[in-house]
């Protein structure tokens, strides 16, 4: 299964009340709909995949929401499997995976945009540069290189 767009068909953010000391943020994933796609790049058949995905600051303090829909093309003859599993509102893994990773990709990012934009703290943690604490060993080792490097003669 090949992925040849994603498109964004709501884009919400709400913000009720301000941000309390134990605000609880969840964010969550979900496909709605599956549905046969028309198709004009290629002969295989094409999938849409409905999804939504949320970002809920608890209690009632703000909330994003984004759905859109995910295209594939079926290069593998998956499409039949993939409606059977649906009657049931499944979705099996090596399908779910893949498309959950791209979409979470797209939303995240959009998501912490429209966070920043409100002030609000983000809903996952962002990377962090730190000092890293030195042991006696990496302190001896960093000592020899520089001797090594500046001799005691050296008038430079």
């Amino acid at each position: 299964m090949k992925i040849i767009g994603l498109v964004f068909e709501k884009i919400s953010i709400e913000k009720k009340n301000a941000i309390k000391e134990k605000t609880e943020i969840k964010s969550g994933l979900s496909i709605t709909d599956i549905k046969k796609e028309e198709n004009n790049l290629s002969d295989k058949d094409a999938l849409r995949f409905d999804f939504s995905y949320e970002v809920d600051y608890s209690p009632e303090i703000a909330k994003v929401e984004l759905k859109g829909s995910i295209i594939t093309i079926d290069d593998k003859g998956e499409s039949k499997e993939i409606f059977k599993s649906w009657k049931e509102k499944k979705v099996e893994d090596k399908i779910r995976i893949p498309l959950f990773n791209f979409i979470m990709e797209k939303c995240n990012v959009k998501a912490l945009a429209l966070e920043d934009d409100l002030g609000m703290p983000f809903h996952m943690p962002m990377p962090r540069i730190g000092v890293r604490a030195q042991t006696q060993d990496n302190k001896d080792e960093k000592n020899k290189n520089n001797k090594e490097k500046n001799p005691a003669n050296y008038a430079g």
